[in-house]
């Protein structure tokens, strides 16, 4: 997945007030939409250090906490230890560069992860083979702002192209909303998020 190596270096000191922020909207947002899943297993697809998972821990059986980074992943087995978390698992992979035909789960959530990915249909493809039938992909992610502009990241995304592309993979009632406005926070600009819902 793309900027592996700055998350690598980032780490450490990822767990910022306004992430931390930012990430209890996300599993907010998430949250509306994960209905009777206390015996459901999830993925936190591009987890980072954990943050929105960490927050989705008693609404699911299990998560497993996934991401390209295994500096990230470190962080993220050092609060499973601390906290001694017993529903959480961590794995260290990219699917942009393969898929996985073992792993299955009935939700997957990305917060702020799409931006980063460069083959965004290949991804989404993937993770639709990896949804059980009737399970949820949940995105949330930055509204389209043409003032970001970035040879790292998408600078955002249009939600009903994003649905469109969603629905010609498999995806069936898809819905998306804007749930989340703040000042400088995309690449030092005011932007907002967006929460999508699709299901296999």
């Amino acid at each position: 997945m793309g900027n592996t190596d700055i998350f690598e270096m980032m780490a450490k000191r990822y767990d910022t007030s306004e992430r931390v922020h930012i990430a209890k909207v996300a599993s907010d947002a998430i949250r509306e939409y994960v209905v009777d899943a206390k015996d459901k297993n999830a993925i936190d697809f591009g987890c980072g250090t954990g943050l929105v998972g960490v927050n989705l821990l008693d609404d699911f059986n299990s998560i497993l906490f996934l991401d390209t980074s295994q500096n990230m992943i470190n962080e993220m087995n050092q609060k499973i230890t601390e906290f001694e978390i017993r529903n959480a698992e961590t794995l260290c992979f990219d699917f942009e560069k393969e898929g996985r035909s073992d792993l299955h789960a009935d939700y997957i959530f990305m917060a702020q992860v799409l931006l980063h990915i460069d083959h965004i249909e290949v991804v989404l493809s993937r993770l639709y083979e990896v949804l059980n039938a009737g399970g949820h992909l949940l995105i949330v992610d930055f509204n389209k702002n043409e003032n970001v502009a970035s040879d790292k990241v998408h600078n955002g995304f249009d939600q009903e192209n994003l649905i469109e592309l969603m629905s010609k993979i498999g995806y069936r009632e898809i819905q998306s909303k804007t749930i989340y406005s703040g000042s400088k926070i995309f690449m030092n600009h005011d932007a907002s998020l967006f929460v999508l819902d699709a299901r296999k």
